[in-house]
């Protein structure tokens, strides 16, 4: 480690003052509307934060992958921060969102190079950005056991027309109801991709299994897992590695007394979704 250190002052002097030091983390959050996407605004004005395609069927890779890899996301700011770092990897990236990023997927488990990491000023602000860019319309699914209060997403399946279910938090639990679960993600959908399944890690200290996202991506559902209150309270790391779901909520900090505590990190499996840019797929 000293001599990577070492290397990288000597070949990036300008970050001589970052290696190893706290990180302000407000400096790498994304904020606001990107201003490269201005042009796209009068084609957002109809939904609740951009445009959508038509809401009665899927998106040409959302039919044709069983599999829940390379589905097309919507127009969204999601989906040009995709395209532009699938487009560019290496750029636009500094050494200390480098660290910030790693340590993330550190208590997650997750592999660094299987992940996009984002960080927002809030929860709501990561939330935001799923439900945008996520591909829901009339046929597909919306099921989740987030609270009401804190799940935006819902809109976004309101008003694309996709069925929303709003499970219970005791489904979660195996011993319990877990197979009333079990049997909605083995509904019957005519599209290949069933939808979104949204449910938290941790609540109020009990911590619920992450079999359910195994689960689900076995009977074609797509899974966010919101993590923030586990890795929160400072409990051990997630080991996600062997599950993957393909949106992670976490906070970056353990301590919540921090200035940062109010970021959340929203990391988006690369293998999941295609990051090809919506107007060359005719979706704009």
């Amino acid at each position: 480690m000293q001599y990577v250190e070492q290397y990288v002052l000597a070949k990036y002097p300008q970050y001589a003052g970052l290696v190893g030091e706290k990180i302000d983390l407000s400096t790498l959050c994304i904020i606001g509307e990107d201003p490269a996407a201005a042009d796209k605004e009068e084609r957002r004005k109809s939904s609740p934060r951009g445009s959508f395609r038509d809401a009665s069927s899927p998106s040409n890779g959302s039919s044709s992958h069983p599999d829940l890899d390379r589905t097309q996301l919507e127009p969204s700011r999601l989906l040009d921060i995709l395209t532009m770092k699938s487009s560019f990897p290496g750029s636009f990236i500094s050494i200390p969102e480098i660290q910030a990023q790693n340590k993330v997927l550190r208590h997650c488990g997750l592999p660094d190079d299987e992940y996009l990491v984002l960080f927002t000023p809030s929860y709501k602000d990561a939330m935001m950005l799923v439900g945008e860019s996520y591909p829901f319309y009339r046929g597909n699914f919306y099921m989740s056991v987030l609270g009401e209060d804190n799940d935006c997403v819902r809109e976004f399946a309101a008003y694309k027309e996709s069925k929303l279910i709003l499970a219970p938090e005791t489904w979660l639990d195996l011993r319990i109801k877990g197979s009333q679960l079990s049997q909605y993600f083995r509904r019957k959908c005519k599209h290949s991709t069933k939808g979104l399944f949204a449910y938290p890690a941790d609540v109020e200290g009990t911590r619920y299994s992450m079999h359910w996202i195994s689960e689900a991506h076995r009977n074609s559902w797509h899974v966010l897992l919101d993590a923030t209150a586990a890795l929160a309270a400072g409990k051990d790391r997630l080991n996600l590695a062997l599950h993957r779901p393909d949106f992670v909520l976490c906070t970056p900090d353990n301590d919540p007394q921090t200035q940062s505590s109010t970021i959340t990190c929203l990391l988006v499996r690369k293998k999941s979704f295609d990051t090809t840019s919506a107007t060359t797929t005719g979706l704009s």
